[in-house]
């Protein structure tokens, strides 16, 4: 995947099991970020960024998702502990990270860590991948789509 290129369409349970179709939200720019783990240190600083952001993102009209192959139940508990305002996605046979070609970390040991903001006619305007500048993906999603 690369800038200027459509999104896959998908569709994937969120945290409370409801399905979540990426096409529902075309007309709206989005951001979709790829993580590896709940409850992980570099996951819940860069999910507790998107949090303290979250405002900035709203007003701009942005939806933002989280992805990881984590289960509904354990995003539940993520989501909680931490307050998080927007959806966790469940991606737990990696078909949407295949799809989407999220690169792997680590010699293919750790799912990657990349952001994509998505503009209305749902293609990518930006991609942010970075394993250790996990603040940084809310900074460059933000300013591509603001």
């Amino acid at each position: 995947m690369k800038v200027g290129d459509k999104i896959p369409s998908f569709s994937l349970k969120n945290e409370q099991g409801e399905m979540v179709n990426s096409n529902d939200f075309v007309g709206k720019p989005m951001v979709i970020y790829f993580y590896p783990k709940d409850d992980t240190p570099g996951c819940t600083k860069e999910a507790c960024a998107f949090r303290d952001n979250f405002e900035d993102f709203t007003d701009a009209g942005i939806t933002v998702f989280g992805i990881s192959a984590d289960d509904e139940a354990s995003h539940l508990a993520f989501q909680q502990k931490y307050r998080l305002p927007f959806s966790l996605l469940s991606d737990t046979e990696n078909k949407v990270r295949k799809k989407w070609k999220v690169p792997t970390d680590l010699f293919g040991l750790l799912p990657g860590r990349v952001t994509y903001a998505i503009d209305e006619m749902g293609k990518i305007k930006h991609i942010f991948k970075s394993q250790l500048k996990v603040e940084q993906h809310v900074k460059e999603a933000l300013e591509s789509l603001v």
